[in-house]
């Protein structure tokens, strides 16, 4: 009698039909079909050989059952355990017919859309229409390899593309595959096998040294987003956050605001075309509270009172959305445009060109090099982990032990 297989073997039983009935009569042993247990009958003395095996689950969650048949049961057996060997390659888990643009379109809309933001969705989006599709979108995903993902990388490394475009491919990739071996579309995930072109250290951005601060403002002073760029340079609030701020979180009489929201540009999903959007904050450390000093407060006090003229000047053609910094008729500012003031306010001070995350770096800067605890920075700045804080400021947090180590003279000689 064949020794029984386990489970996740598979079956292999051989098949013979009753030529008096029709029936059709299995067994693992041979020995047992020598009648027709219907009509009695014998039957005949060849059959032929059946392997079955569950070699995962289809996009809907069902079982993808397969059989393979031979006419000894050796070849049956060799049928099988090359199949299930495919399978725990992941290769044969996933219907035939399944390509991996299919399954990218599963994935995007079932398990993506509605959690993601809208900037990091639109990403997604790109690189899958501009890089995956074109390259493996017609591809089974069953059929996907290490050496298929890898051959993607490196040759939109050699087309010019960054090494941070190319590891966000890598990025939607892994993360498809990932939810495929979830749902028993494939066994193991191939992008875990590929390596993506590492990032090269970003150019740290430097700060604003405090007689370029001060000439920044006095250049700033007078101009309509003025009030913009001075809370930014006194609190650390990114451009999306300044940009997203609502009088609803601000508390002139308490003297703090609270970060809830960004303003973002970020292409429509229907349309393709880009449109302000309004996003939850990255994380959760990014919802904070943070405190304002005399002359800000005074400042959004001078700015509102401003904002409320204008609302009676434009009467109904003012579309009031609760922003503090807007337009002259109450709408969002887009961001390439605050970007745009912020430069010309540089270029009239004699400044070189800065990103405007270099008022936010100056901030922490300034914070770090008074003697302030990094943790205060850390939480001020709504960075998730204080490493991170730790890591950018490094330098900045060396210098401040050096002072620290030199004051140690004034009161300690040896």
């Amino acid at each position: 009698m064949p020794k029984r297989r386990g489970n996740g073997e598979g079956t292999i039983v051989l098949r013979k039909t009753c030529k008096a009935c029709g029936k059709v009569a299995c067994s693992s042993d041979p020995k047992k079909l020598k009648a027709c247990r219907h009509c009695g009958a014998a039957l005949p003395k060849e059959g032929i050989w059946e392997a079955r095996a569950s070699l995962g689950y289809d996009a809907d969650g069902r079982p993808v059952r397969k059989s393979f048949y031979a006419r000894t049961r050796e070849e049956a057996v060799k049928k099988l355990t090359q199949a299930l060997h495919q399978a725990s390659l992941g290769v044969l888990t996933a219907p035939a017919r399944l390509t991996l643009g299919e399954w990218l379109a599963t994935w995007l809309e079932t398990y993506k859309k509605g959690k993601l933001r809208p900037t990091t969705l639109a990403n997604y989006e790109t690189v899958i229409r501009a890089y995956i599709l074109p390259s493996l979108g017609s591809v089974p995903l069953r059929s996907v390899t290490p050496a298929s993902l890898q051959a993607l990388y490196n040759s939109l490394s050699a087309r010019g593309l960054s090494a941070r475009t190319v590891r966000l491919v890598h990025v939607v990739l892994n993360a498809c595959l990932k939810q495929a071996v979830k749902n028993g579309l494939l066994v193991r995930n191939p992008a875990e096998a590929t390596e993506p072109p590492k990032l090269k250290r970003r150019v740290p951005v430097r700060p604003l040294a405090r007689e370029e601060v001060e000439a920044f403002l006095k250049a700033a002073r007078g101009e309509r987003l003025y009030p913009a760029f001075a809370l930014a340079l006194k609190t650390g609030l990114r451009r999306g956050e300044v940009l997203g701020l609502k009088w609803e979180d601000v508390d002139l009489e308490r003297g703090v605001l609270r970060v809830r929201r960004s303003l973002v540009e970020a292409k429509d999903p229907e349309t393709g075309k880009v449109r302000l959007v309004f996003q939850e904050p990255k994380t959760e450390k990014s919802r904070r509270t943070v405190p304002l000093t005399r002359d800000v407060v005074a400042l959004l006090k001078s700015h509102k009172a401003r904002q409320n003229e204008e609302k009676l000047y434009f009467g109904e053609a003012y579309e009031d959305n609760g922003l503090v910094f807007c337009t002259e008729l109450g709408k969002p500012i887009w961001p390439r445009n605050f970007l745009r003031a912020f430069h010309s306010v540089l270029k009239k001070a004699g400044l070189e060109r800065h990103r405007f995350h270099a008022l936010r770096h100056t901030f922490a800067t300034l914070l770090l090099a008074s003697g302030e605890e990094l943790k205060n920075v850390q939480e001020l700045l709504g960075h998730e982990r204080i490493s991170t804080t730790a890591d950018v400021y490094a330098e900045v947090l060396e210098d401040a032990k050096k002072k620290a180590v030199t004051r140690l003279d004034a009161f300690l000689k040896v």
